[in-house]
């Protein structure tokens, strides 16, 4: 808990798609075990909504911070020193409703996956399927399955590994376990998927939930 008390300012900047993607390819091949984050969904701002994400060490990895309602139409996912990592925009689809574009930082021009919610009938437990915009880029396509309203889903990749976990935050105390709700939970990244891409999609699955939660818990049922 002491965590949850730290607050750091907010100073974000800007830059290019492909070398980002290299570096966070680079990032994951130094990765050999899964890692276990604590999202908080509270800003650590005043009158904020948003995301506050420690490591297992309690140290401040990542930030969101938005003013207003917690549906935005952009949310900007930014490391502790509030450098922006990417953009998460709401899109219009020709006649297919709405998806969620990842951006790299806070770049407007070269989306890197689109978020959409998974609408077959066959797999009742899909929630969503995130595709890269272009086959050049380095990134795999990934399956939501779950749910993410009971904190209880995992994210797939094209060959079918399980590539990271949401999952309720517990304590083990003399007296037994202490569940923290909804609001704090746990994202388990194995090595195959970098940090902050896997926290993108958990941002882009929030802001779908908020966009229509009446719908997703009927899926979460």
């Amino acid at each position: 808990m002491k965590a949850f008390q730290r607050m750091k300012k907010v100073h974000p900047s800007l830059t290019s798609v492909q070398s980002d993607l290299r570096q966070v390819n680079n990032q994951e091949s130094r990765r050999e075990e899964a890692e276990v984050l604590t999202v908080w969904r509270k800003s650590l701002l005043f009158n904020c909504s948003g995301f506050t994400v420690y490591d297992a060490k309690g140290n401040l990895v990542f930030r969101v911070d938005n003013y207003g309602s917690d549906c935005k139409s952009e949310v900007v996912l930014m490391d502790a020193t509030g450098k922006p990592l990417f953009s998460i925009r709401k899109k219009r689809q020709l006649n297919l409703g709405y998806h969620w574009v990842i951006y790299n930082k806070e770049d407007s021009t070269n989306p890197l996956l689109s978020v959409k919610r998974h609408t077959t009938m066959r797999n009742k437990k899909s929630l969503a399927e995130v595709t890269p915009f272009a086959p050049s880029l380095s990134t795999s396509s990934f399956l939501a399955e779950g749910s993410y309203a009971q904190r209880c889903c995992t994210f797939q990749n094209n060959e079918g590994t399980q590539v990271a976990e949401i999952r309720r935050k517990e304590v083990l105390t003399s007296s037994g376990g202490v569940n923290f709700g909804d609001d704090v939970f746990q994202l388990v990244v194995e090595p195959e998927i970098d940090t902050c891409l896997a926290m993108g999609i958990v941002i882009a699955l929030d802001q779908m939930a908020a966009s229509r939660p009446y719908l997703m818990r009927s899926w979460s049922s």
